[in-house]
Order: structure tokens, then C-alpha cells, then sequence
């Protein structure tokens, strides 16, 4: 009966979207219709505050507001079916209904459920980047398509209904993927890539489908981008954002931002740039020196992550005035409430099946050849995750490898989880010591930025009863 109320309600929201997005194509109409999603979102979220609703509506009336001519800008310049399906798998099925499903089942099976989950469909990848610990897993770890599509069937059934693929270069696996997204049209699915795979058959098929974007990796400039993933590789990069952005097809970035690259990814000259390329977003990792080809000395100093705070917040700001919005994965946890990995809010499968807390943490109790999704989610090491988070109040040291490592041996050690990188192996103390000294300079920098901020309690914080009653019990405070 659920499942019935469900089809019936997302059909509804379907044929609303239908009529919404034909007035969209009228500026004088757009007005009316941003604030009609907006009533729309308010009756779906009724936690959500008034004020909150309120200062949405107030940011569409204003003509001048620099984030509605963004959208504004992203509406006219994609493909109509791309639109419809996005909001209507993003905005209706992740955020709208997703999210009460999610809450839901956190409290009925006490552990954490994801909102998103990232997989590698493979780990075959046509480039070799410095520092990358993907090319140590070697190319011969795929995951099938029935393994794909259990890991989706089950994760929408506990009401994640957004997809992240990397790997290697999802884009290897195309046939496959493409199938994938025709036979879960509610879940909306995104791509990592290094574009050198996107061509105009490859945008034929998303717009008919039309619940996928990408996020390409670029960093900086043509000298400090193929310094690190190859020669050409950013002519590539330009090429493909000119396709995507003739096919009305919604795209973002993903930067890694090292010591050697970060003030070019950070120059608003090429944030400009990406804006003017059709990018509205991105993301930005802190390079994590993971596997054995990493490279140390790409870190960032403490200086640099400093600056990157205050930049990447610029570029948020009202003194800017570029439509494209960063978002840092490593400095804005405040925005998350910390560390996300553990299936708070996401997890990462490998090529080989194994459920890895994050990306960057690759070790695991379990796999999805013989797991179901919610048994993993409560393996030994997911529930020392759910059970430790937050890892630091101070929400600019969220994860138990880069800022508070001494953790991550810990939860390891005391569940008896096995490292996943096959090709060659890391330990969990060998991985962590690479960041003890980068942890014990970051951590009185981090203290002093925290401390000279304002910050605000969260409605809804998904973290253990306990932790939520006593904010005091964070898990670093245990262990230092």
C-alpha cells in the first residue's frame, strides 16, 4: 500500500513538475513558480523553520539575488527533460522523500542509513594521475551489473535515492550504467569523470534518460592540471564542458586541491572560468595521501588550509559576485554535522564488492556478494563509525584519518575490519601515520579558526541518542 501512495504521489509531483517547467521558459513567470516549489517543500519537510521558508522567499523576489539568476541561468540552459527529472529525483526523491525514509529507518534499525551512495563500477581507468591511489588496484575489479543494481534496489528501499559513481572511470562502464539508470528512472545518478569518455553519443543517451550529471576533475590551470593527470588532459576537460553545455546536460567540478595546486584552483579568474564552461558547482577534496603510490608531500601545509577556508567561503559570500558554488568536503563539515562517512550520510563500495566506510578509508567487515545493504550498514566497523561520530566537536577536524588518526587505528584494531586494497596492502597504522604530524599542526590552527567563528545548533543532528543528549561525549575527547 506504501509503495502504491508513493507511485501515485511521485506521478502527481511528475505531471505539477511538467506544468512548473513550461512557465519556467517565461522570465516573467519563474518568480511564481520558484515560490510554488517552495510551498511544495515546506508541506513535505515540517521541520523545516518558517523563518527558514521565509528568507527562501525573500532571496526570489530579490532581482539582484545572485543565486536565482544562477538558477535562472541553469533552467534556461538545460535540456527540459534533464530538468524535469532532476528536480523530480533529486529535489521530490532525495530530498523531499528520501529524507523522511532515511530518518525513519535510523531510529527503527539504530544505526546509520545514507542519503547517498557511491560506488566504483570498476577500477579500469584510461590515466594515471600522480598520487592517485586507484591504478594500485590494478584494472581487473568490476562490479557486476546485478551488483549495481542490488546495491540500488536495496538502498532506495531504505530511502537513499541518489547514486555517486568513481572508480577508475565509471564512463568505462557505460553499457552497463546506462542500463542501470533506465531501470531505476527514480534515483538520480552522478558520475564522477576525467571526461576523456564523454562524447555526443554519450549526451544523446543522458538526455534521454535524463538522471545523470557529472562531476569532472579539473585542477587549475592547463601547466598545474596536467602536471598531475597527464598532458592534454585539460584540453580534454574544455572539450567535454562544451558538449555537456550544448546538450543542456548539468554538470559540476570535482578539484582536488594540493600543496602545488592550490591558489590556481583557488584564483577567482578560473572560477570565472568554470562558471562561463556551464559549471554551476563543485566539489573540493583535500588530497588524501592514501595507498602506496601516495605522495605526502601533495598535502597541503596547515597555512594553506587555513587560506582555503576563508577563500572557498569567499566565493560563497555576497562580495562575490561568480554564479558557481564550491563546496569543501574536508573544511565545511559544519554544514554536515562532521565526519558524513559510515553511512551517516554516505559510504563508498569498491570495485570488489567491499563497503568501505569513505572513499579515502579502505577497510571493511563485509561485502555486498554476501551482504544485503542494511547489513552492512551494521558491520562492526560501520557501527564503531555511528557510535563514534562526531570524532571531533571541532567540525574542522571531522575524520578519523586526516585530523584524529589515532581513531581510525582504533576502530580498525577493535573490529577487525581487513584492509581492501588488494594490489597493495596498507594497514590501518601505516595509512595513519602518514597524518600524525599533519593532525598535531592542524589541530591548534583548526582550534583557533573554530573558536573565532560563529556557529549554529542543527535542528536535526543524526547521531547516536546519546550523543545528541550530551554533546560533551565526542569520541576525540575519549582519546587524546
Amino acid at each position: 500500500m506504501a509503495n502504491l501512495a508513493h507511485a501515485a504521489e511521485r506521478q502527481a509531483i511528475s505531471v505539477m513538475l511538467d506544468g512548473l517547467l513550461k512557465h519556467l521558459n517565461k522570465a516573467d513567470s519563474k518568480e511564481n513558480t520558484y515560490l510554488k516549489i517552495v510551498d511544495l517543500a515546506g508541506k513535505f519537510l515540517k521541520e523545516a523553520k518558517p523563518e527558514t521558508l521565509d528568507a527562501v522567499r525573500a532571496a526570489i523576489k530579490d532581482p539582484d539575488n545572485r543565486w536565482i539568476k544562477m538558477i535562472n541561468d541553469i533552467i534556461d540552459h538545460t535540456d527540459p527533460h534533464v530538468a524535469k527529472m532532476t528536480l523530480l529525483n533529486l529535489g521530490y526523491e532525495s530530498f523531499l522523500n528520501g529524507t523522511k525514509t532515511i530518518r525513519a529507518n535510523r531510529e527503527k534499525y539504530n544505526c546509520n542509513i545514507p542519503w547517498l551512495i557511491l560506488f566504483d563500477p570498476t577500477q579500469a581507468c584510461n590515466m594515471h594521475c600522480v598520487g592517485c591511489w586507484s591504478g594500485t588496484y590494478g584494472h581487473k575489479s568490476n562490479l557486476t551489473f546485478e551488483e549495481m543494481d542490488k546495491i540500488v534496489t536495496e538502498g532506495k528501499a531504505l530511502g537513499a535515492h541518489l547514486y555517486m559513481m568513481t572508480g577508475g572511470e565509471p564512463m568505462v562502464r557505460k553499457k552497463d550504467l546506462f542500463r542501470l539508470m533506465e531501470k531505476h528512472q527514480d534515483c538520480q545518478f552522478a558520475a564522477y569523470s576525467n571526461s576523456t569518455l564523454i562524447d555526443q553519443e554519450v549526451c544523446d543517451e543522458i538526455k534521454r534518460l535524463g538522471n545523470l550529471i557529472f562531476l569532472l576533475s579539473i585542477e587549475g590551470t592547463p601547466e598545474t592540471n596536467d602536471a598531475r593527470r597527464g598532458e592534454g588532459h585539460y584540453g580534454a576537460v574544455m572539450e567535454a564542458m562544451d558538449l555537456l553545455r550544448e546538450n543542456g546536460i548539468i554538470f559540476g567540478t570535482s578539484i582536488c586541491y594540493t600543496r602545488q595546486n592550490i591558489e590556481a584552483v583557488t584564483d577567482p579568474k578560473f572560477l570565472q572560468m568554470l562558471s562561463d564552461k556551464g559549471a554551476y558547482f563543485g566539489f573540493y577534496f583535500h588530497y588524501m595521501p592514501v595507498g602506496k603510490n601516495a605522495v605526502p608531500d601533495l598535502m597541503p601545509t596547515v597555512e594553506q588550509r587555513k587560506e582555503m577556508i576563508r577563500k572557498i567561503r569567499w566565493v560563497r559570500s555576497e562580495e562575490c559576485n561568480i554564479p558557481y558554488f564550491p563546496m569543501d568536503f574536508q573544511n565545511d563539515g559544519e554544514y554536515v554535522g562532521g565526519c558524513i562517512a559510515g553511512g551517516r550520510n554516505y559510504f563508498h563500495i569498491n570495485a570488489n564488492g567491499d563497503a568501505e566506510p569513505c572513499v579515502f578509508i579502505h577497510f571493511s567487515n563485509t561485502n555486498i556478494k554476501e551482504n544485503s545493504i542494511l547489513e552492512m550498514l551494521q558491520s562492526p566497523l560501520f557501527m564503531a563509525y555511528h557510535e563514534g561520530q562526531p570524532f571531533n566537536r571541532n567540525h574542522l577536524r571531522p575524520c578519523p584519518m586526516l585530523e584524529n588518526p589515532d581513531l581510525l587505528v582504533k576502530m580498525v584494531e577493535e573490529t577487525g575490519a581487513h584492509q581492501t586494497n588488494v594490489e597493495a596492502p596498507e594497514e590501518a597504522d601505516e595509512l595513519c601515520a602518514k597524518n600524525t604530524e599533519y593532525a598535531r599542526e592542524w589541530a591548534p590552527v583548526a582550534e583557533e579558526v573554530w573558536a573565532s567563528q560563529k556557529h549554529r545548533k542543527p535542528s536535526y543532528e543524526n547521531y547516536t541518542k546519546e550523543k545528541r543528549e550530551h554533546p560533551e561525549l565526542a569520541a576525540f575527547e575519549h582519546a587524546e
